[in-house]
């Protein structure tokens, strides 16, 4: 929970690594955010292309688009009966899993909204055998949930493959734009093959991109939606802070992701034997960066680390003093790659 611990683990990518992962969550998509070394560089190189700030105009648009159907249907509901209780996790749910598909897949939202439902059940499926006790080899046994899952798996994988070759078919023949997050993963995948001299083993084959496309949701869709239903939480029990939230929204998601980290624990392997402040780390040991306890640690952010508070976030800077203390999207050269997406989707 050192600040300066933490800039090292996750400044030094090479000493301090992702642990290896469940194979059940690897169905969920093994992309970016499990690749190490130079498959990583390179791999990150690419897919930043689909996430720079001009790129993400269309997030505002489909973002309000998608919550103001949302909103409708509340209107509605609520119209009917002039008051309701209402349930708004899986709306929430939904909400972000269609600004995804939309900004994601652009014309293919209706195709890419069906691989999305999908891609749910698998996470839920994928979460029941993670909290139970792991038997090597019991992921390749024909019990009713592996069957299920490899199922899901094959659906998955032939939509978006479908969805991938037409659009590779159709920008190669200049018959595509560009704007949508696929689009232009596929046009910097293609711009890295052909510097290279159309060499087959740079860039991304089919099934690098299927992994890529099944990790953004995964990373991107529960995240966002826990950020969202806890800053309702949040502005319900502190109704002062409703009217200044036009102005003041960023400092009010800040503060959330800091008492609600949709994360709330990060670990790394050390790779080789590392001194880490005045601890020597044999390669092999687990490294865990508790974000929950780094956010409510009272010597990093006051006597008032468990309140909320968002006038803390006047600037980021000014809230940790200077110190790592403030981890909701990782910190370092591995930083969350989609955290712009993911703050103009939830403001």
């Amino acid at each position: 929970m050192n600040p300066e611990q933490l800039k090292e683990i996750f400044s030094k990518i090479c000493d301090f690594r992702k642990p290896i992962a469940n194979p059940y969550i690897k169905l969920l998509g093994n992309g970016l955010s499990w690749h190490e070394g130079e498959k990583w560089i390179t791999r990150r190189k690419i897919i930043n292309q689909a996430f720079h700030h001009e790129k993400l105009k269309n997030v505002s648009t489909a973002s309000y688009q998608c919550c103001n159907d949302m909103i409708c249907k509340w209107e509605s509901l609520v119209s009917k009966k002039g008051s309701i209780e209402l349930d708004v996790w899986p709306y929430l749910q939904t909400l972000t899993s269609d600004v995804i598909s939309r900004t994601a897949f652009g014309s293919s939202y209706e195709e890419g909204r069906s691989i999305f439902e999908l891609q749910k059940e698998q996470a839920e499926l994928a979460m029941i055998t993670v909290r139970s006790i792991y038997i090597p080899g019991w992921r390749f046994l024909p019990t009713k949930i592996n069957k299920r899952m490899k199922k899901i798996d094959k659906e998955i994988q032939a939509s978006l493959k479908g969805i991938i070759n037409k659009r590779e078919k159709a920008i190669k023949a200049s018959e595509a734009r560009a704007d949508d997050l696929l689009g232009i993963l596929l046009e910097s995948n293609l711009k890295e093959i052909q510097e290279h001299g159309n060499n087959k083993n740079v860039g991304m084959n089919l099934q690098d991109v299927i992994e890529e496309c099944k990790t953004f949701y995964f990373a991107g869709q529960e995240t966002t939606a826990a950020l969202l239903v806890w800053t309702m939480i949040i502005l319900g029990r502190y109704p002062s802070w409703q009217a200044r939230a036009r102005e003041e929204v960023t400092a009010i998601l800040y503060e959330v992701l800091r008492l609600y980290p949709p994360i709330i624990n990060l670990s790394r392997t050390v790779h080789v034997e590392t001194k880490l402040g005045n601890l020597f780390l044999p390669a092999g040991i687990e490294v865990c960066t508790p974000a929950i306890l780094v956010h409510h640690d009272h010597e990093l952010w006051g006597d008032d680390a468990n309140d909320f508070n968002p006038d803390r976030f006047a600037g980021v800077l000014k809230a940790t003093r200077g110190q790592l203390s403030f981890i909701p999207f990782r910190w370092g050269p591995r930083i969350c790659i989609g955290q712009h997406f993911s703050m103009i989707e939830a403001k």
